[in-house]
């Protein structure tokens, strides 16, 4: 359960400097500098949601969402990530409301997101895929071969703002 943290999101702002230094702090799960580095780059043109401590107690983002429309009814969660020394203290599950709720009232129906399949046997990724599932999101389909060589990319879904 998350630790009570209050998170104040901010959108609006691209933030290449942030995205770069929370992959660098999550090798983990993004340990690819080619990937890392494209990660960074398309943060410099992506909608940004930045998660901050509500005290300000922290002088800078905690995490990072970068968000893709790839049709007026659908949208996708590019990039998520968490400090983590913040993670399961709410700052994700904050980014992702924010991001809905901008996305229901620009009329948007389906969110997806994109993760390392669970025919990949990753603690890490298990944790992510159960974060996922906690926010509504279903699995739609495992492929192989979307990001290049052997992973498993799993793609789920949710209905944004309950909407079908």
């Amino acid at each position: 359960m998350p630790s009570g943290t209050e998170w104040r999101v901010t959108t609006g702002q691209q933030d290449p400097v942030t995205v770069a230094r929370l992959l660098r702090s999550l090798p983990r799960w993004f340990g690819f500098e080619e990937s890392n580095a494209s990660y960074v780059e398309s943060a410099r043109e992506l909608p940004t949601y930045l998660a901050w401590t509500a005290d300000d107690s922290v002088p800078q983002p905690s995490g990072v969402l970068l968000a893709c429309r790839h049709f007026p009814q659908s949208a996708e969660v590019y990039l998520l990530a968490v400090e983590p020394a913040r993670h399961r203290q709410g700052a994700g599950r904050a980014l992702i409301d924010a991001l809905e709720a901008d996305l229901a009232a620009d009329g948007v129906q389906f969110l997806q997101v994109k993760t390392l399949g669970p025919s990949n046997p990753d603690d890490g990724y298990a944790k992510t895929r159960r974060f996922y599932r906690g926010l509504g999101f279903q699995p739609l389909e495992e492929l192989t071969g979307h990001w290049g060589g052997d992973q498993h990319c799993l793609i789920m879904i949710k209905t944004v703002g309950g909407r079908v």
